[in-house]
């Protein structure tokens, strides 16, 4: 990386060689290439069904339960924002957290869009094919909970 160091300068090589200093990331590809080994195990289209059955049972959980939901589009992944009623978005993340409920608030790199709504924030599920109806169903208590709490 270096071609000549002196108490006045140092002379680096040039780009890209001036970058291969230290040693490399040998923990995070052996670790990238487990990750790689089990999600081929598991199947990619398995986890893409399991992950569309599931985020169709949160979408319906929350409409019984009259949150609102933010967002409609054609092609949904297994993110889901929502709000409840007026309590502010970090209330209700803080209340769920204390119940060992593990959601997002804030504005996802979405600012120009929260603006547009009107609203500051929103909270958002994020589901994944180890997640199943009993967290969902947890989620909804979590909600019952806050609405309780804040009321």
């Amino acid at each position: 990386m270096i071609l000549e160091v002196t108490n006045e300068n140092s002379h680096f090589k040039k780009t890209p060689h001036r970058f291969e200093a230290g040693t490399p990331n040998i923990a995070g590809v052996i670790g990238l290439g487990a990750a790689i080994k089990y999600i081929q195990n598991i199947g990619l289209k398995k986890i893409g069904e399991h992950e569309k059955k599931i985020t169709s049972y949160l979408l319906k959980r929350l409409s019984d339960s009259g949150v609102q939901i933010i967002g409609n589009p054609k092609h949904r992944s297994s993110l889901v924002s929502f709000l409840i009623d007026d309590i502010h978005p970090h209330d209700i993340a803080t209340i769920l957290d204390c119940q060992a409920i593990s959601v997002r608030a804030g504005h996802h790199c979405a600012q120009p869009f929260m603006r547009y709504l009107k609203i500051p924030a929103t909270v958002r599920a994020s589901l994944a094919w180890y997640n199943d109806e009993d967290d969902i169903d947890q989620l909804i208590e979590g909600i019952d909970q806050v609405r309780k709490m804040m009321q």
